[in-house]
């Protein structure tokens, strides 16, 4: 069974062709950015979906998507109008991820009408986490009739870790999983078992993301309004001009960030130092609640490629048996153990495999 899976963004697709009669074995890979921008190649994820499929040498036998908010459908499920439905009443606490992915739901249905489509929703690796660590301290109406409580995403991420860590490290129960990219979140695992993760209700909150906000304090809104701003206005803000963005006012790419605070610019050393107390305080209180940790692991494009950021989150941390090797450290982008021969906590660099995650769920609802 070849599986596309499709990774999309409010203008951007990314895919790969994986065969999963062969251990997940990739057969093509692709991206395209800019997708409806001015100058783009590209009007609609629609247009590449032409594209793309052109360029096969033949049809995927299905079609898995790492799909984000589908609201109360968690899991991993054939995408019917009852799914489409549902993720588009929650498109609005989603509107980077939903509409996008059900224009090319809606595309591919249209254009491979025989090929079946699974949504593995990234909520779903969360379901774990008990309730006492989901719900707001909001009127329970909210919670009980409208949904609104602590979700958590980049599920496909974070199942791959806990995975991944019970093959390299089978001996390691309690993992709190460091997803540093764009966009950032973290996870104590327990026995290969989400229990708690910084994302809440909508991808937005939690760790300073690229663009995006993370934790904030909702009351700030009324000053905000005050200022004659529109509600729409603020969140359109707090969505695509915060983050490390907002703080650094030089980029929402650390690369680039990490360029300016270097030539001595105050700021853009301040949005590291915001991202680095962020993630220190998760693995704290992750370590609580796991009651020790026995493997920190750093992944995605940040946590793979920034040496000095993993040494600055792991600074101090040899009370709680932390203790990282610099000259391992410098790995990038490769899977490697970093902390020292006594380190009484292991750290890892694992380089994520979310399609894999997909492909593998999209099998597995098709052959059940």
């Amino acid at each position: 069974m070849n599986v596309l899976v499709a990774n999309l963004g409010s203008t951007s697709f990314k895919f790969k062709v994986l065969d999963m009669d062969k251990n997940g074995e990739q057969i093509a890979r692709g991206g395209y950015e800019r997708i409806g921008q001015p100058g783009a190649e590209y009007a609609t994820h629609g247009d590449v979906i032409d594209v793309i499929l052109r360029e096969l040498p033949k049809p995927p036998d299905a079609i898995g998507f790492k799909a984000v908010h589908g609201g109360p459908i968690s899991g991993a499920v054939k995408v019917d109008d009852h799914v489409i439905d549902t993720m588009q009443q929650f498109a609005d606490i989603a509107p980077a991820h939903n509409p996008p992915y059900i224009a090319a739901m809606k595309a591919f249905a249209q254009k491979l009408p025989s090929v079946p489509q699974v949504a593995c929703f990234e909520t779903a690796f969360h379901q774990t986490i008990p309730m006492s660590r989901q719900v707001y301290g909001v009127p329970w109406e909210w919670t009980e009739k409208l949904g609104i409580r602590r979700y958590g995403f980049h599920g496909a991420s974070h199942r791959f870790i806990a995975t991944r860590v019970k093959e390299i490290a089978p001996e390691a129960r309690k993992v709190i999983s460091c997803h540093l990219g764009g966009s950032s979140s973290i996870t104590a695992i327990q026995d290969g078992r989400s229990i708690a993760t910084s994302m809440g209700l909508t991808p937005q909150t939690g760790l300073l993301q690229n663009n995006r906000t993370g934790d904030f304090d909702t009351f700030a809104l009324l000053k905000l309004l005050k200022q004659g701003m529109t509600a729409g206005d603020v969140l359109s803000k707090l969505g695509k001009e915060g983050g490390l963005l907002g703080i650094s006012g030089v980029s929402n790419d650390m690369r680039d960030i990490d360029k300016a605070a270097a030539a001595g610019n105050e700021r853009a050393k301040l949005a590291i130092d915001a991202f680095v107390e962020g993630i220190r305080h998760y693995v704290g209180a992750y370590m609580v609640a796991l009651g020790g940790c026995d493997a920190l692991v750093f992944t995605a494009g940040i946590g793979e490629n920034q040496p000095a950021l993993r040494q600055a989150v792991c600074r101090g941390l040899e009370f709680a048996g932390i203790k990282l090797d610099e000259t391992k450290n410098n790995t990038r982008g490769t899977e490697a153990r970093i902390s020292t021969d006594d380190s009484k906590s292991q750290v890892w660099i694992i380089p994520t495999n979310e399609e894999l995650i997909v492909a593998r769920q999209t099998k597995e609802v098709l052959e059940s």
